[in-house]
């Protein structure tokens, strides 16, 4: 009877949902969401903490003026994952995110796990954007609050957490808590308003940084740093405040920052989750994805090259880099200017993500993946009532506590993580049998195409059995077939793990790695040939042919780089980060298992 049970455990954790919405989670929604609406939505949650605080931390203590490559490499791996959430969003006609794609394709732990961290990522996001808020209000008014509450609680504060309790983000997010459970509308108008606002005080903050600008900024030596920094000495992750020039922290300083400025890009997952309210969203989520992901680099791109310009990287305020800009440069009024934009952007970006947030936690919970509880809906409001108090609650209490660079930290590890297995998803699934993610494909089309699949699987079965490697190389069918989809699933996780291995090598050992070290050199090699014939072997199987209206190109070269990206970027954090994210997953893994449990019973 226990072999039994272990193994229902088993087929618990692998089984994978219908590609159909579950019965009574229809809520058919009015499509009034054009693409300009959903390019609008994706910059109101991307544009906000990141290009407004974190861009002075990254810029002064990890990468200094070379920030502007780090951004580069992170809008890549952001374009390469947005690729696959614009293929998955056309896909799937329904509301969708990262766990219901990984629930489809991966089965239900990977789909419990990517879930997990993306409610995660937006609990973090919520709760850094709510500090940056904090910061930036309280700088307005001469950072009288963080003097008196550091003054008081610093002496009894924990070295892991924040050094004051931030008690104004802390009412902030409870205030904003409290109006979604009573139902409060989310505005397209205001989006609007807030979007436009934030664009036009970054246009301000980049036409006025290549104005002060001084490309000598970007030549500095450690002597100038030596003679000027009597009041803003300060150590990087990396040792002393660089070594000048324009990459002052080396390769390891544009990677690390990289992994940090992925975090600015972090907000356009928004965009598919109004995938039922699209007009179109065939066409129009991919349109918008790469089209806010392509405006939010070229405004951090051009915000930290505007701000590396007007001041030394070594100066830069990493609380409040660009209102104290404009003050060293001789601007003091437009600092206020600044302030304020600062503010109405951090607003809406903070809006972007608390709606979304319960939403995902309510799918989750209506899936079966978290506590049924989790999806109540209030009888008079219409709101998921308690997803929203649980997420805010659990976002405020991180903003009381937490200091900012930790959550970009934890929330970057989380985000790749998720876009990771979007990747994975679409690699795998593409090379299944025909599946069409269809509200009106009917339970006889299922089990007549399951039928015909299990036949052609047989005929395929018995050639590939006589020459195992024949039928890797040389499929016998046109079509993918049950056994194709097994040989892509199993050399996908392959590859995945061999891609970490080779990432941690390159993250950890990369001076000994490319100084000839004969052992490490060897491992790379022989990982690069596995990772080139797993891959070939893959892309021999053939693809599904169901017509979409966007495909990942280069499949299945591009998800796999996409992984690789975000696996080698996760490897550029920090050892604390990596802690507080094993904490996370070890509750995560808790909380699996007694759902899982509660189910059997």
């Amino acid at each position: 009877m226990r072999c039994q049970d272990v193994h229902h455990f088993g087929q618990k954790l692998i089984r994978r949902r219908q590609l159909k919405p579950t019965e009574g989670s229809e809520s058919p929604k009015a499509r009034h969401l054009n693409t300009l609406d959903l390019v609008v939505l994706g910059v109101a949650s991307t544009l906000g903490a990141g290009v407004y605080i974190l861009v002075g931390e990254v810029a002064m203590f990890i990468a200094g003026p070379a920030i502007v490559i780090s951004f580069l490499v992170a809008a890549l791996s952001s374009v390469l994952s947005g690729l696959c959430y614009a293929e998955f969003g056309t896909w799937v006609s329904w509301t969708g995110s990262a766990h219901l794609y990984s629930y489809i394709s991966v089965g239900e732990l990977w789909a419990f796990v990517t879930g997990w961290n993306l409610i995660l990522a937006y609990v973090i996001a919520v709760a850094s954007v709510a500090k940056a808020w904090s910061h930036t209000f309280d700088s307005l008014i001469g950072n009288h609050i963080s003097q008196a509450l550091e003054g008081i609680f610093s002496p009894y504060m924990p070295y892991f957490l924040a050094t004051y309790p931030d008690f104004v983000a802390l009412a902030v997010l409870l205030l904003l808590t409290g109006l979604l459970v009573l139902g409060a509308p989310e505005s397209t108008l205001l989006y609007r308003v807030f979007t436009g606002i934030n664009v036009l005080v970054l246009s301000f903050v980049i036409i006025s940084g290549f104005v002060k600008g001084d490309l000598h900024n970007w030549k500095l030596t450690e002597q100038d740093y030596t003679l000027n920094t009597s009041e803003s000495i300060g150590t990087s992750r990396l040792g002393p405040l660089g070594s000048g020039g324009f990459v002052p922290f080396g390769l390891d300083g544009i990677l690390q920052g990289a992994a940090m400025c992925f975090y600015m890009f972090i907000g356009f997952d928004a965009i598919v989750t109004k995938g039922e309210e699209a007009l179109n969203p065939q066409r129009s989520i991919p349109v918008s994805t790469m089209i806010t992901i392509f405006i939010c680099f070229l405004v951090c791109f051009g915000v930290s090259a505007a701000l590396t310009l007007m001041v030394p990287y070594y100066q830069i305020h990493p609380e409040n880099p660009l209102p104290e800009a404009f003050l060293l440069v001789g601007w003091g009024p437009a600092r206020y200017v600044v302030a304020v934009g600062t503010l109405c952007a951090l607003t809406s970006s903070l809006l972007g993500d608390m709606f979304p947030m319960p939403q995902v936690i309510y799918v989750m919970a209506e899936d079966g993946l978290l506590f049924r509880g989790l999806a109540q809906i209030h009888a008079h409001t219409g709101t998921p009532v308690m997803a929203i108090m649980s997420s805010g609650n659990l976002a405020a209490v991180m903003a009381l506590l937490f200091k900012f660079s930790d959550l970009v930290d934890l929330l970057s590890i989380g985000t790749l993580l998720a876009y990771s297995l979007v990747a994975l998803s679409v690699l795998a699934l593409r090379y299944q049998p025909d599946q069409k993610f269809s509200k009106e494909k009917t339970e006889e089309e299922i089990e007549m195409k399951l039928k015909v699949e299990e036949n052609i699987s047989e005929l395929v079965s018995e050639a590939g059995n006589s020459n195992i490697l024949k039928s890797l190389w040389f499929p016998t069918s046109t079509i993918p077939t049950r056994k194709s989809g097994q040989i892509v699933y199993g050399c996908a996780f392959l590859l995945v793990l061999l891609l970490i291995i080779l990432s941690l090598i390159l993250a950890q050992w990369p001076s000994q790695l490319f100084s000839g070290d004969p052992v490490l050199t060897t491992v790379a090699v022989l990982l690069l040939l596995l990772i080139i014939g797993v891959t070939i072997i893959i892309w021999r199987q053939r693809q599904s042919p169901s017509p979409l209206p966007f495909r990942v190109p280069a499949l299945p070269v591009l998800p796999l780089v996409s992984i690789f990206l975000n696996v080698y970027l996760m490897m550029q954090m920090t050892s604390g980060a990596w802690i507080q994210f094993s904490v996370w997953n070890a509750i995560d893994s808790w909380s699996y298992t007694v759902e899982l449990m509660m189910e059997s019973s």
